[in-house]
């Protein structure tokens, strides 16, 4: 009687490796894809242009008051300054409403809201015990780091 329990157990487990592998390898990144933004209905249709020098990337925004209320600010552009090696960050002039959790991992291309009034790019993937407001996503950060360098860098938002 234990041997189709075992057997059953083992088929489980190792259908759940392989296909949390396979989930890996199709979204290295750990951003969102298409069909998890629409089962999740966190993320809006919202998408937002984050302009470093002559590059630009797209992001998806969050559905929340947050994101709501920074957008009602855009377009904007901020000082941003270099912090940790792995984002950059920029001081608002008004606080924006929060609704901060533990994120656990930092992507490359998230952006959140530090307080109530720091807005942070992230272009390095880490973990982290810090809690913020999630904002949005750049869809593809291939190239973040490069462009956003390792000092302060101008960058500028706004709607798409």
């Amino acid at each position: 009687m234990k041997y189709p329990f075992l057997i059953t157990l083992s088929g489980f487990l190792f259908f759940t490796c392989f296909a949390k592998q396979g989930k890996e390898a199709s979204n290295p990144n750990n951003h969102p894809t298409p069909d998890e933004i629409n089962l999740n209905n966190k993320i809006m249709d919202s998408k937002m242009k984050i302009k470093i020098g002559s590059e630009t990337f797209t992001a998806t925004l969050y559905e929340n008051k947050t994101t709501e209320a920074l957008k009602a600010i855009l377009p904007l552009t901020l000082d941003m300054s270099e912090l940790n090696d792995n984002e950059k960050y920029g001081q608002l002039s008004a606080n924006l409403p929060t609704n901060t959790t533990n994120v656990g991992t930092i992507h490359e291309g998230d952006l959140l809201l530090w307080g109530a009034n720091t807005l942070v790019l992230f272009y390095k993937t880490f973990s982290t015990s810090y809690k913020y407001t999630k904002i949005g996503c750049i869809d593809n950060p291939d190239g973040l780091a490069k462009v956003v360098g390792s000092g302060n860098v101008t960058i500028t938002f706004e709607l798409e």
